[in-house]
């Protein structure tokens, strides 16, 4: 590759659709405008026969799924032929590790083609600062953009005093029925506490399980159904505090989301929400330990009543930044590719 002509980057997505991860969307125009980069739009006509420098992925499993068992076979060839390419003609594979274990449902094929994903990737990017990599293993920091600019054409709703809010999709592991739980026990304390759960639930027997936690707790409303970019902003603005009971949490688009539009966060204590705690300034991260629980929420919600910056410290999260050291870490995976001190 000349000097003067930027990195060729494939990038895992045929095109941006109003449905894509907002992630992908804000990284794809952070590269735009970065010089010295050139993303490129996947097709397995580009991945198989095009010329590119670097294969970026976020989410490889995806290449392996199709609606019907045919096109799932057609696919996990493919999937397997543009691997194999990439391992015949040395070109370097830089990968986003947005998720700590593989998804369920995978089959043992699956399984091969992850495990040769994660021994052929040149570089690994982490988007915070607490992931886990084995020993040994090329890895650049780049901290997830922040969503202010993503939700600036919309309006805020002044905090309702006294409102906590979940915003976001209601899946099993993020333990809602957990907090409408603890927020019933909340209630029975502070009279004036109100909570609003918004988001689509995974299932419908999920559904069932958190209205019922609600009981009789007309304090309670619930808007379980997908949200647009304008509901995100409704919800989350609207409330005082953002509670995020999440079983298990390490990269959390959510957190950042309520951060991005200034509103503080209760999530649980490990050592990936101390870090975010940390950088963001005092008065905007809360954590909790152990099963969530009535007092945890009335402490957060006090904690977060007390004086604050105007908003939280975000300035490692400009995209700009996250731009210029994806071009950083391609260059660097180039060089590791071929041998070369990076």
């Amino acid at each position: 590759m000349g000097s003067s002509r930027p990195i060729r980057v494939l990038q895992p997505f045929r095109e941006l659709q109003p449905t894509t991860n907002p992630y992908i969307v804000m990284l794809h125009r952070a590269l735009e405008n970065t010089p010295g980069v050139e993303p490129l739009m996947f097709s397995y006509r580009r991945a198989l026969c095009g010329g590119y420098d670097v294969v970026h992925l976020h989410w490889p499993e995806t290449r392996l799924e199709g609606r019907t068992p045919l096109r799932r076979a057609v696919r996990r060839a493919l999937a397997f032929a543009y691997l194999l390419r990439l391992r015949i003609l040395r070109i370097a594979v830089v990968r986003t590790v947005h998720n700590l274990e593989h998804p369920a449902g995978l089959n043992g094929l699956d399984h091969l083609y992850l495990r040769l994903v994660d021994r052929w990737t040149t570089l690994r990017i982490v988007i915070n600062e607490a992931t886990p990599i084995p020993a040994g293993q090329p890895t650049s920091v780049i901290l997830h953009g922040h969503y202010r600019d993503w939700f600036a054409p919309y309006p805020s709703t002044p905090a309702v005093p006294g409102r906590l809010g979940y915003a976001g999709l209601v899946r099993r592991y993020k333990n809602v029925d957990g907090l409408v739980g603890a927020f019933r026990e909340a209630h029975s304390q502070e009279a004036d506490l109100s909570l609003l759960v918004a988001g689509k639930p995974s299932t419908a027997e999920l559904e069932e399980e958190v209205r019922a936690a609600a009981g009789n707790d007309d304090a309670v409303t619930f808007e379980l159904r997908f949200l647009d970019d304008a509901d995100l902003v409704r919800v989350v603005t609207s409330s005082e505090l953002v509670a995020l009971p999440y079983r298990h949490m390490h990269n959390s688009g959510a957190a950042l989301l309520a951060l991005s539009l200034n509103r503080p966060v209760l999530v649980p204590a490990n050592p990936a929400t101390r870090s975010l705690q940390r950088e963001v300034g005092p008065g905007w991260v809360h954590l909790f330990n152990g099963e969530l629980d009535g007092s945890d929420l009335v402490a957060a919600l006090a904690a977060a009543r007390e004086p604050r910056a105007a908003q939280p410290d975000l300035s490692r999260r400009e995209w700009s930044q996250v731009g210029r050291a994806h071009r950083d870490a391609y260059a660097r995976a180039l060089l590791l590719r071929r041998g070369l001190p990076a």
